[in-house]
Formats: structure tokens, sequence, C-alpha cells
């Protein structure tokens, strides 16, 4: 990484960097086919944008009399929301998403290209699950007819299993049955306790769970939606049939999270509710409540990490190897 000039000579890493390329490049003209609008949000705001501590904080125009604290955005969640509020409808970015998260693992970055998308709901939130099968497919389906040259150079030199999929309409579980998965087989927490109902599972329980997946379905890409509400950001949707439970989506490529995804709140006085519940101070983010007070129509959407993406279509265990200049916790160079 240290001389990553010289390395992306490499033919197999020049290789993923096109495969990277294509990856937006699918992901963007299957959502202008459904009639996106793609936009362009502030990377520097006012708070946070998903509550939490993961979050970059600077102060804005240190030193001048504009001087206030800032911090740089975790997704571009709350400006997709207004733009639907503002009857754009259907509204998607590609933009870089920052996170200070103090993760020394393959598959964490401090900043990485987010892939976000948002739409009004008609009928129901599955609406939001239909769209990101249909645009993950135009990714795969994409990738799999027109980078063979490419696919073909990597293989030689990191070897991968070809990514299984269905090229119509892919695999849906609940987040019960995912728990129920894993309690048949007999698979306990950390800490040698059953699994609850609405605990949030583990990396390595979430790769459990895709190899018992792709061995009963087989398949390596699914969607687990009704998340607990407990593990969700404040602007999630809970199930009107459960509180316990909310309108909220993963989506799994080889056993691991590549996205999140859910309908929004969009009562002011409950979005209210659920930022002090969740540790948002509603002062930091009032412009963005107060949009809602203007009246919004429902909906959802989600986002998606570039670079994890194109390493589990790709089967390699680093996502450093896929960031053509990667921010981790320890790099900040080249």
């Amino acid at each position: 990484l240290d001389n990553r000039i010289i390395d992306m000579r490499v033919p197999a890493q020049n290789a993923i960097f096109r495969i990277s390329s294509a990856v937006g490049h699918y992901f963007r003209t299957a959502l202008l086919e459904k009639g996106f609008c793609e936009i362009h949000t502030p990377k520097i705001i006012a708070g946070a944008s998903e509550g939490g501590a993961e979050v970059f904080k600077l102060k804005y125009m240190e030193g001048t009399r504009y001087e206030q604290p800032a911090c740089l955005a975790q997704s571009p969640q709350l400006y997709k929301q207004m733009c639907i509020m503002g009857d754009m409808e259907r509204v998607f970015e590609v933009g870089p998403v920052f996170r200070a998260e103090n993760s020394h693992t393959g598959r964490h970055l401090t900043e990485f290209v987010g892939l976000d998308f948002e739409m009004e709901i008609k009928e129901s939130y599955t609406e939001a699950l239909d769209m990101t099968d249909f645009f993950m497919i135009k990714v795969f389906a994409g990738l799999t007819e027109n980078f063979k040259a490419e696919l073909e150079i990597i293989s030689q030199q990191y070897p991968f299993e070809p990514f299984l999929y269905n090229n119509q309409k892919n695999l849906r579980i609940t987040y019960p049955e995912g728990i129920q998965m894993l309690r048949d087989k007999g698979i306990l927490n950390e800490d040698g306790t059953p699994l609850e109902d609405t605990q949030d599972i583990s990396t390595t329980q979430e790769k459990a769970l895709g190899a018992l997946v792709k061995d009963k379905y087989q398949t390596d890409f699914y969607i687990m939606d009704r998340f607990p509400m407990d593990v969700r950001p404040f602007y999630t949707m809970p199930c009107e049939d459960d509180a316990r439970y909310s309108n909220s989506y993963d989506v799994f490529m080889r056993g691991q999270e590549i996205m999140s995804g859910a309908q929004r709140v969009h009562d002011a006085e409950l979005l209210k509710k659920q930022c002090i519940m969740k540790g948002v101070a509603p002062d930091e983010i009032k412009p963005y409540i107060d949009a809602f007070r203007y009246g919004a129509p429902p909906h959802a959407g989600g986002g998606i990490g570039l670079e994890r993406v194109v390493m589990l279509f790709l089967g390699l265990e680093n996502v450093r190897k896929t960031s053509i200049f990667p921010r981790d916790p320890q790099r900040l160079t080249p």
C-alpha cells in the first residue's frame, strides 16, 4: 500500500480497480433506468447523520468568528430524505462516506465510496427491497457478462469461486428466521449464551448464517429484513405489527453484510422522539426534522459500500485490495 503506484501495474490489481469502476457504472445506469435522479450532498455537516460516536469531528472555519463544531458525513441519509420531501421522488448518490471506526479488520475502512438511494413508497416498503434486488442483479450481470477478461486475470492471482445469485428474484428471509437457522445449528454467542430474538448478530454469526444459506439455497446473495429496532438508526420505521422489529433490511454477499436499508420515519414528532431515544440531539439536526413538518411521503432506501461489494464478488480477503488509496485507522497516505 505504501507503493500503490507500482502495485497498480500488476495486472490483477489493475483489473480489480476496473471492476470497481464498473460496479459504480452499473449501479448508476440501473437507477437512471428506473427514473432516479443523481444528487450530490454536503460532506461537512453540523451533526452526526447516523448517531453514535463513529464520527470525525472538526472545527469549521477554525480561528474565525464563524467557527463552529462540525463533522464529516457518515452518510447522505438526511439529505436524501430531504430531496424526497422536495418532490424528487427517486434519488441516488455515489460519493465518499466517513466512519471513525477504530476497526482493524479486513472489511472496514474509515473512508469508502457509498452507493446510496432513496425512493417514495407507493404501497409497501418491500418496494425498496425489490429495487435493491434489481440494481444488484444489474451489477452482477454486468460484471459477469462484460468483464470476463478482467475476472480471468484476477482469478489467476486470487483464485475464487464464481459468485452465485439468481438473475430473477433473490432469496429473502426475516431476521427471526435467520436467528432460528443459527439456533438450529447450535450456534451460540461468544460468551456461550443462547441467541436472543432481538440481539445484534456478530460478524462470525453473519458468516455462519451465510454458510447455512448457501448450503440450503445454493446462493451467495440474499436479503434479510425485519431487523430489531434496538440495532437500527433513529430514523428507522418500527414494524406496525411488532414494535420490537423494524421495516429495515441488510443485504449479504458470501455471508457478509454489504448494505443496510429501511423505511424511514416520516412523522416529525416520532422522529424527534426516536432521536432522543438513540442519543442524537434533535437541535443538531433541526433543519432535517423541520423538513417533515411540511409533509413527507412514506419513503425508503439504503446505502452500500462499493469496495466491500467488489471484495466479496471477487472472493478477496481484504477490502484494502479494492480501495485505490485506502484509509483505515492507521493510514492517511498516500
